[in-house]
């Protein structure tokens, strides 16, 4: 992917955070998922009182799906953190035949960030 889409990314994920609806955790987050045949899609995280919250990630990946787009380039997040968070912790991912691989958060999501209110 050129810098140039890079940056796109970047800058609808920013722009998409401006519309978070955040006013239980204070955290916006905001995302621009790139679709195969290049169209955007953004989405920002939605809290609701009982913190069933949507994630940013999500509400733009539903927004492709629900318009027939289902495969995926990338997708940029943008939020106001400055410091990672979280541990690093084992994820194990399955298979209905039981077969597993396990990687740490770390591995899966170096620069990640886990915000909890």
């Amino acid at each position: 992917m050129d810098e140039t889409k890079i940056k796109e990314l970047i800058s609808e994920s920013v722009s998409a955070k401006k519309h978070a609806y955040c006013k239980y955790s204070n955290f916006p987050v905001g995302a621009a998922l790139l679709c195969e045949d290049g169209t955007i899609f953004t989405g920002c995280n939605i809290e609701n009182v009982a913190y069933s919250s949507i994630c940013a990630e999500q509400t733009a990946i539903a927004k492709a799906v629900s318009e027939g787009h289902t495969k995926f380039k990338a997708i940029a997040v943008s939020s106001n953190q400055t410091e990672n968070f979280g541990g690093n912790w084992d994820v194990i991912m399955t298979k209905p035949d039981m077969t597993y691989k396990m990687m740490k958060t770390s591995e899966l999501l170096p620069l990640g960030f886990i915000y909890i209110v």
